[in-house]
């Protein structure tokens, strides 16, 4: 880091992180928008480029900005939309709403014919590819194609590490009560933690902070809503993508989505851990191109 950018972090640390929010979105040719569906639910989501829609569901205490990096090589191709779910980010946050994955699927449905996109693309990470198995599932009419990112919902796959930690009794590494939960958390979901400056930290933490009542409720709704009999039905070609180094759910799970769901294919990488679009967001991008490509074809 260098000599400016420590001043940055030591003194306006909330100035830094929205310059480089700013700056990654720029990058991938994203806009910050919103909309106040009929009703009276509000999104905040990003949206950029051209062409077929492809919306991009960020997971569990994520936010729209996890796919900032991954979404410079997909805006050249198509229009795509990255909304924070409601109970997430930017978005509406109703305590008593419910959160299970239907539930979302259905208000995300409301989302894209507002958005003139009534038949899309679907990606998700983690709790997004959860939701967008449940949306496909839903409404297979609408999905011309999956991009499923360490998707939850396979429960029947072996413990991951996560999954044993809280199985014991242990303090969930996804929950955030403080700025050094937020940093635990960085570095659970990721194979290699990169430098983050403790005042970024603590900056980033705050929003994850206020949130946490609701997503131990929201937590909970989705660890008893199993995807594995709704993917069966799910016919729309798919692209399944796990990290072998993943803590937060176990790399198996995409062999037994794969077995599911014969019109799928896997790619596992290796050295990488919850959040491929992350990690490992060129790679990434190239292996989606060549997938919607195929399709194309």
């Amino acid at each position: 880091m260098n000599l400016l950018a420590q001043i940055f972090a030591q003194f306006a640390p909330e100035k830094a992180v929205g310059y480089m929010l700013d700056t990654l979105r720029q990058r991938a040719g994203l806009q910050r928008k919103s909309i106040t569906l009929p009703g009276g639910l509000h999104y905040v989501y990003l949206e950029g480029g051209e062409g077929e829609p492809l919306m991009l569901l960020h997971g569990f205490g994520g936010n729209k900005d996890n796919f900032n990096m991954i979404a410079r090589y997909l805006t050249p191709h198509y229009r795509v939309i990255v909304p924070d779910h409601i109970g997430f980010g930017e978005s509406a946050k109703p305590m008593d709403a419910d959160y299970h994955t239907e539930a979302q699927a259905e208000r995300l449905m409301a989302l894209a014919q507002a958005l003139g996109a009534p038949a899309l693309h679907l990606g998700g990470n983690s709790m997004g590819g959860h939701i967008a198995l449940a949306f496909a599932a839903r409404f297979p009419q609408a999905v011309k194609s999956l991009w499923l990112l360490a998707p939850g919902g396979v429960w029947s796959a072996p413990p991951s590490e996560l999954a044993q930690i809280v199985q014991a009794g242990g303090d969930n590494p996804l929950l955030v009560r403080s700025a050094e939960d937020f940093a635990r958390t960085l570095a659970f979901t990721v194979a290699k933690l990169p430098e983050v400056p403790m005042p970024y930290i603590r900056v980033m933490a705050k929003e994850r902070m206020a949130n946490h009542a609701l997503e131990l409720r929201v937590y909970q709704q989705i660890k008893a809503d199993p995807i594995e009999e709704r993917a069966r039905t799910v016919q729309a070609p798919s692209l399944i993508v796990w990290g072998e180094e993943d803590r937060v759910l176990h790399p198996e799970g995409g062999t037994i989505l794969q077995r599911l769901m014969p019109q799928a294919e896997l790619i596992r990488l290796p050295g990488v851990g919850h959040l491929p679009m992350i990690e490992r967001p060129q790679e990434c991008a190239a292996d989606y191109l060549r997938f919607r490509a195929r399709l194309a074809a």
